[in-house]
């Protein structure tokens, strides 16, 4: 099984309001995309990675990791569809487009080798790519104007999608031309009429959006250490 990996860096995270784009941001020593770009590498299977950067991206060029043999770097765009389409461009340079290609968010530190071999296990034996997921465990509430609930959702069919999502390089690249802007891979498959499946996700990995979410990933990261 081939295997490849794409991170998507060139968003600059305006969501979480700091002065740098979240990927920069430093915990437990190391910045998200760093934690991220290692969380793939654990897995022998991953051959290399394409990290697509924002159009004169001085950051970067600080950071040992990238400087790998087995990372591409490459320039992203302005959706995250574009920087994944422009990281899948870059790895045919050296995959094959029947090779299958880990899409994983550049601010998901968290990722540990059990899931990400779980979910190159899974699809490895169907054959079939994958996403790994969280079924919603909370009660679930539609509201209609923001103030008071409208409904409650049956949350039993319900999945939060995570990072990294699984596919091969050619059916994902088509799929992505097709859909357009789409907020994660399997987004675009499904539209394309592909089957999607779920390997199931740790809560802890989560994608650091809000200043609340990196207090979370720092307290992951230094328990991680710990064990």
């Amino acid at each position: 099984m081939n295997c490849w990996g794409v991170i998507p860096a060139a968003g600059i995270g305006s969501r979480l309001g700091a002065a740098l784009p979240k990927q920069y941001l430093e915990i437990a020593g190391r910045t998200l995309l760093e934690h991220s770009l290692r969380a793939l590498f654990a897995d022998a299977r991953v051959q290399g990675v394409a990290v697509a950067l924002r159009a004169g991206d001085e950051r970067a060029a600080g950071l040992a990791c990238l400087r790998d043999p087995r990372v591409l770097l490459t320039e992203g765009g302005a959706e995250r569809a574009d920087s994944v389409a422009a990281g899948l461009a870059a790895l045919r340079e050296r995959a094959a487009d029947d090779d299958w290609v880990l899409v994983h968010d550049a601010a998901r530190p968290c990722l540990d080798a059990q899931s990400l071999g779980a979910l190159i296990d899974a699809v490895g034996a169907s054959g079939e790519g994958a996403i790994l997921a969280q079924p919603v465990s909370d009660t679930v509430k539609r509201s209609e104007d923001g103030r008071t609930v409208a409904a409650t959702v049956d949350r039993r069919s319900l999945w939060l999608a995570q990072t990294p999502q699984l596919f091969r390089l050619g059916e994902l690249a088509a799929a992505l031309t097709s859909a357009g802007a789409v907020t994660d891979e399997a987004s675009a498959m499904e539209a394309a009429g592909y089957p999607v499946g779920l390997v199931p996700g740790p809560r802890g990995n989560l994608k650091v959006t809000t200043a609340e979410d990196l207090v979370l990933a720092r307290c992951l990261l230094a328990a991680g250490e710990d064990d």
